[in-house]
């Protein structure tokens, strides 16, 4: 866990959920909330190094694809936090392939985590959201989208369909919930440098190139970094993003945006 260079703690006193937050973008935003001043329960299906007691990050085994696991993650999560003002909903997985690469069951599979994952523990978490709002602090949901859900990816319809709806859904859940005084936003990253990645660079035929393909794409000219991400997360989540919802913050290294001509012309 690495120091926060801006020194805040925005978030004493705050309860925060993380799912998927044993590694990657989910354990970078855990940290980060931590490192800001909240106590932070990570749900994951495999916690790995996270302790289930103590510490300033407290690990609850669930699998967001069964209901009654999520329940209880996030009942056990909330009870030994003493209440939940922010739920981040990281938890997902990848898929490549055009429409005809994927059967059905891997289209269900698929939805099953990054769509399903994310209603299952909002519906948990939503009680203990509106007892933090009738309190009067400030209760907040960010998602993990991607750029794929705005911008046409080759080989990644399945994927792209999955984090459309994480997107229309963001949007749903932020005009349900505002009057509530819950606040539904999501970031889109571009591709960040994640296990996830790198396990696809691992089985591509050539992963220096692919890797290259992949950092050429963003006009940044680099691979998005986890913490880059959390740091998003975080002002999304956080009680300076007051009058911010509905929205979907770009973290993707101008992807979605720029339109830039090639390399010295």
């Amino acid at each position: 866990m690495t120091d926060d260079p801006t020194g805040a703690q925005e978030f004493t006193g705050y309860k925060a959920l993380v799912t998927g937050g044993a590694s990657g973008i989910g354990r970078a935003t855990a940290e980060l909330l931590a490192r800001r001043g909240a106590h932070v329960a990570v749900l994951d299906r495999d916690p790995a190094d996270l302790p289930e007691t103590g510490g300033p990050l407290v690990a609850h085994r669930a699998d967001v694809t069964d209901d009654a696991s999520v329940r209880a993650a996030v009942g056990a999560a909330t009870d030994a936090l003493g209440g939940l003002d922010i739920v981040v909903n990281n938890a997902g997985m990848g898929a490549q392939g055009t429409v005809e690469d994927n059967d059905d069951a891997e289209w269900q599979r698929v939805f099953d985590v990054n769509l399903l994952g994310i209603v299952r523990t909002t519906r948990a978490a939503l009680p203990h959201l509106r007892a933090s709002a009738a309190a009067g602090r400030a209760p907040a949901i960010v998602n993990t989208c991607s750029i794929a859900a705005l911008a046409g990816l080759p080989q990644r319809a399945l994927y792209s369909a999955s984090k459309g709806a994480v997107y229309a859904l963001t949007l749903a859940m932020a005009a349900d919930h505002v009057r509530e005084g819950i606040r539904v936003n999501c970031v889109t990253p571009g591709t960040v440098d994640t296990p996830w990645v790198g396990r696809l660079l691992d089985a591509a035929d050539d992963p220096v190139a692919e890797r290259a393909a992949l950092e050429a794409r963003q006009p940044t000219g680099r691979l998005v970094t986890a913490d880059e991400v959390a740091a998003a997360i975080a002002y999304l989540a956080g009680p300076h993003s007051g009058s911010t919802t509905g929205t979907a913050l770009a973290v993707d290294g101008g992807m979605q945006g720029l339109r830039l001509r090639p390399a010295g012309r």
